[in-house]
């Protein structure tokens, strides 16, 4: 699973020309989710997304998590982050896990993100065509790839 952590002032998701999930400061979370993901890296995901300290404290510097500040996440399924564009111009996505596959990993992330949370979380909706506007905050944005954990 790889994750694009985005630390915004202010995040929305629009689906049909209806805002689908929106949040104001915390985190807008870009998910793409590959066939060998399991529910162990969901599991491992979630803890470490939540217990990222990119939040300023007092003294403005980056020491505080998501909990610390009372954030909110925003959760957006991304299967265009596993393109594979070492060959040619065209990405191909054959990392990118089946809907099969990704649907329930991705409803098991937004349960596991409110677990670690504590509270409801505003989500996309899995393969729709959205609209996401984003006020970056810093800017500061992390990748974190499951498979890169050891």
């Amino acid at each position: 699973m790889i994750a694009v952590l985005q630390r915004v002032s202010q995040a929305s998701v629009t689906i049909d020309s209806r805002i689908n999930g929106e949040i104001a400061q915390g985190l807008l979370i870009l998910l793409g989710i590959t066939h060998t993901d399991t529910e162990e890296d969901l599991e491992w995901l979630a803890r470490k997304i939540v217990g990222m300290r990119i939040f300023g404290d007092e003294e403005g510097k980056m020491n505080l998590d998501l909990k610390a500040v009372q954030g909110n996440i925003l959760l957006i399924s991304q299967f265009t982050l596993l393109a594979s564009t070492k060959k040619g111009n065209r990405p191909s996505y054959i990392d990118a896990a089946r809907p099969e596959v990704a649907i329930p990993l991705y409803e098991k992330m937004i349960v596991q993100l409110e677990k670690e949370l504590g509270r409801p979380i505003a989500t996309g909706e899995f393969g729709a065509d959205m609209k996401v506007s984003l006020l970056n905050d810093g800017p500061v944005t992390i990748i974190i790839d499951s498979k890169n954990r050891i």
